[in-house]
């Protein structure tokens, strides 16, 4: 992370909480808000360490820290928690559970460690279990003094409005292109003016989504995604092609890249489509949202998976009729 320009894109949003942190009336609970992609993990876990140690600098280690606290997907299983602990890719439970939040909850009657400051972290706000809201909403009614709640939401409208109402809202913007290009030249600078183009014209503002389609490789796979969608594929002949290029055996990585990718193809061409297109275009985009969910969860089949946002993508393609 560049020391001059934290967050590359997201400066003033960075600024606002440095101001609020040096004021003695910071408010209590804060939503991070905005699409998947646009860096609000790392800001959540630089903002954490900004608190707790009251200074400008934005190390800390988040797992060993007693003062900060993360709420995340845990691992689905015993073996899966071995492969975490070992550094390995993982798979995680669905949702951040209610058992978590009480956990929680208990830590709070504690004092904090290291200072006068704890920080509660929830990635994603958006994945918790019902139960696991309504606990979290009793604390943040009567938070302890001290305690402050970093609530990262993909999907704010998805949370109670008794949640949003008690947080002050951080709102993380799209990239412009010069920024996604200077993300990329810091994060990735093996990349070529070329392949920088390509991901900053299929990110639809997201870096994310940039750096993705540099470190996996994503050129091909946009390139059909996008004929998929403006062709159409009545032969199948291109969801053929669409898993060729995918491969046999893909990462879990380069699977999650996808799906972003296949959601950025889709929303870079809802304001150009006609009104019956953008429906049908909305309704592929809540089923891959859908699927972007699942995924880490459950083990797919790469192969039907591709095929899955293929047929997705072709759904939502212009009739060949109107098409003409």
């Amino acid at each position: 992370m560049s020391e001059d320009r934290p967050f590359i894109g997201q400066e003033a949003v960075w600024q606002e909480w440095l101001s609020a942190t040096a004021s003695e009336r910071m408010h209590h609970a804060w939503l991070l808000a905005g699409p998947k992609g646009l860096g609000k993990r790392a800001f959540a876990r630089a903002a954490a360490a900004v608190l707790v140690n009251r200074t400008g600098g934005r190390t800390a280690d988040i797992a060993a820290h007693p003062d900060i606290h993360l709420l995340e997907h845990l691992p689905a299983n015993e073996d899966e928690a071995k492969k975490k602990a070992e550094g390995k890719p993982y798979q995680t439970r669905r949702n951040i559970t209610v058992d978590q939040v009480r956990e929680m909850i208990r830590r709070l009657a504690t004092m904090p460690t290291l200072g006068d400051r704890r920080a509660i972290i929830v990635d994603p706000a958006d994945d918790m279990e019902k139960s696991a809201v309504n606990a979290l909403l009793k604390a943040l009614e009567e938070p302890p003094a001290g305690t402050y709640f970093l609530l990262i939401a993909h999907q704010p409208g998805r949370l109670l409005p008794t949640i949003r109402s008690r947080c002050r809202v951080l709102r993380f913007a799209t990239l412009s292109p010069e920024e996604l290009d200077a993300v990329i030249r810091r994060d990735v600078p093996q990349a070529d003016a070329q392949t920088r183009a390509a991901a900053i014209a299929a990110s639809n503002g997201s870096p994310g989504v940039a750096l993705s389609f540099v470190e996996q490789e994503l050129s091909g796979l946009h390139r059909l995604m996008s004929r998929i969608l403006h062709e159409g594929d009545a032969d199948f002949r291109l969801r053929g092609a669409l898993a060729e290029e995918m491969g046999l055996r893909p990462t879990r990585e380069r699977l999650a890249a996808t799906l972003e990718l296949a959601r950025s193809v889709l929303v870079a061409e809802l304001p150009i489509a006609s009104r019956a297109q953008q429906l049908r275009i909305i309704k592929a985009h809540g089923t891959l949202a859908k699927l972007g969910m699942q995924a880490p969860t459950y083990n797919f089949d790469a192969g039907l998976l591709i095929l899955e946002i293929g047929g997705l993508l072709a759904s939502a393609a212009m009739p060949r009729e109107a098409a003409r």
